[in-house]
């Protein structure tokens, strides 16, 4: 069996902009190694978890490697609990969270990431005076800061079960069963937590409900005091004097093994909790790498050299890099651009010529498409490329979405993916 080797590349998917002369950003990237690959291999979409869903990355990620989400998730606040090492029994509420901004009202958000510049030092200060000073009704808590603004939140009612059937206090999400869904539009105010639809007469449900509100309340007094947030005010940046709430569970998933569902052993290389978590679970081992620079030239010149060394060890790596995604919610194009073009040359181009290729399936993808018009996620398809092994060329000249659209895979659902690349591997 060829070797599998797996790159997602972190809300890839784009729409065409004028300034780039009506090109996604992809198109417009300078991208000659993906490009190659391309040219080498056949070309498709992939809808990730379904058409018409634009999803978070968790739901994306179970459905990439080949479980269905519909019978595996239970929330994105377990998958990051437990990859922090946050317990989460049964009945107790998990939630993964933002620091963000509010007006004086307390209600009208200013930023919902605290202008992306929240430090692990300051969020783990705010983190500690949340856990040491906010005290909640018959229940206790557990808040972790994880990368930048983002947290988790684990609630343990003393004496009954909670329910995860509620909304979150988070505008820019939605749920639509247990999926957590990215909004195209949302009004900036803080929501009020509830019951979901069919559950308003369900206690442990009004029970969590409460006491997310309650949290919500007694957590934003605690930060509007805080003294890092009146030093960052004083030197001109925004407070993280809110946390926002989503993706609630109340259990967590159980996944067949890897190795047991696909008969497979996997690695990953992962930057973000809930990634991780899903690798933990799913039976997928963690590839250690050093923790990023911030530069890319040299973080993913090391992640190839580390891929390089791992590969022989497992049937196939799993890699995601999150590098398109932020500036793709931020709306920044050109850095979208610089950010495709970043992992094209340093990843790519590092990985590529010590490659054997007809001894691997090589496969580049995204989890969702984040298109910087919109600043969130959307449900377009995402391109795909499948290389290497035995696998002829279908003409195609570049990695786009243009060009993906027309290539002979056609379109394929996440939940599949997996499945066609073991039987690839093995031809």
């Amino acid at each position: 069996m060829r070797k599998i080797l797996y790159v997602v590349l972190d809300g890839l998917g784009d729409t065409p902009i004028k300034e780039l002369g009506n090109k996604t950003p992809l198109e417009a990237a300078l991208t000659p190694n993906m490009d190659k690959l391309a040219q080498s291999g056949k070309n498709g979409v992939v809808y990730t978890v379904g058409k018409g869903i634009a999803p978070e990355s968790d739901i994306a990620v179970i459905s990439l490697l080949g479980y269905d989400a519909h019978k595996y998730y239970t929330g994105r606040g377990p998958l990051e609990s437990f990859a922090e090492g946050l317990k989460v029994d049964d009945g107790n509420v998990a939630l993964r969270v933002n620091f963000a901004t509010v007006e004086e009202d307390g209600k009208k958000i200013k930023d919902r990431r605290v202008g992306r510049n929240l430090t692990t030092e300051e969020a783990t200060f705010l983190s500690k005076e949340i856990n040491s000073k906010v005290v909640l009704t018959n229940a206790t808590f557990e808040f972790k800061n994880t990368i930048g603004h983002r947290g988790i939140l684990v609630i343990r009612a003393m004496h009954a079960q909670l329910s995860a059937w509620i909304t979150n206090t988070d505008p820019a999400y939605d749920r639509q069963g247990v999926f957590g869904l990215a909004k195209e539009k949302f009004e900036p105010y803080v929501d009020t937590c509830k019951p979901m639809p069919g559950y308003e007469d369900s206690r442990p449900a009004i029970e969590a409900a409460n006491l997310l509100n309650e949290f919500t309340l007694k957590s934003h007094k605690v930060l509007e005091e805080a003294a890092i947030n009146k030093k960052r005010i004083a030197d001109g940046k925004v407070p993280a004097n809110i946390i926002l709430s989503r993706d609630a569970g109340d259990h967590l998933p159980k996944f067949p093994p890897m190795s047991e569902h696909y008969k497979i052993k996997f690695g990953s290389f992962v930057e973000m909790p809930v990634e991780r978590g899903i690798a933990l679970l799913t039976g997928i081992s963690i590839v250690d790498v050093p923790s990023s620079t911030g530069h890319p030239d040299v973080d993913y010149a090391v992640w190839a050299k580390i891929a390089l060394q791992k590969l022989p060890e497992f049937d196939g790596l799993y890699i995601h890099i999150k590098g398109p995604d932020e500036p793709g919610h931020d709306g920044d194009f050109n850095k979208k651009k610089a950010s495709i073009e970043a992992v094209d040359k340093y990843f790519f181009g590092n990985l590529l010529p010590h490659l054997k290729m007809k001894d691997c399936i090589m496969v580049v993808t995204a989890d969702h498409s984040t298109p910087c018009k919109l600043k969130a996620h959307s449900p377009d398809p995402v391109p795909l490329i499948i290389a290497g092994g035995a696998i002829k060329s279908d003409k195609t000249l570049s990695f786009s979405e243009k060009a993906a659209a027309v290539g002979s895979l056609g379109e394929i659902l996440g939940k599949d993916l997996m499945g066609l690349l073991i039987k690839l591997a093995k031809e």
